[in-house]
């Protein structure tokens, strides 16, 4: 937990489609049930996504569990929830997503001092080819780095 940062939850499969050319960081307007599941690390970004509307942005599809002592009062678990960004960025990501055909992506969940904020990715979407070059580029890292160690032990 360095600086009063607690990671909630990664977007793991984001890393692996997309390019992810730009990170903004985004508050997240909750309920108390919904920070509540967060705490006890009860969220799912799988198949999230960013979208904008009406000059504000929404977190659509991320999948926040029922909080377990909630009542009748418990929250929507796949709800739209909207995005606390600055005017200026809003208006950025717009241009951007609408002429370079990008997405916004959550990358990850965490708590900063007590507040939940979503780490927000400008992302590209990779072709099959390029996930094919990512995955060579790993195994040969991991080849020469199991070499190394054989080589350095003996």
């Amino acid at each position: 937990m360095a600086d009063g940062i607690k990671v909630i939850a990664e977007n793991r499969k984001a890393r692996h489609d997309y390019f992810v050319e730009e990170r903004y960081e985004a508050g997240i307007i909750l309920t108390g049930t919904e920070i509540k599941s967060i705490r006890a690390g009860r969220v799912n970004l799988k198949d999230s996504y960013a979208e904008i509307s009406g000059g504000e942005v929404w977190l659509t599809q991320m999948h926040i569990s029922p909080y377990e002592q909630g009542n009748r009062f418990n929250h929507e678990p796949l709800r739209k929830r909207k995005l606390l960004l600055n005017r200026t960025e809003i208006v950025k990501l717009n241009a951007q997503v609408q002429q370079q055909g990008m997405t916004l992506i959550p990358l990850r969940i965490y708590l900063k001092k007590g507040m939940a904020k979503i780490d927000l990715g400008l992302c590209k979407g990779k072709k099959n080819y390029d996930k094919r070059d990512d995955i060579a580029k790993k195994d040969a890292k991991r080849d020469m780095e199991r070499e190394l160690r054989e080589r350095n032990k003996g």
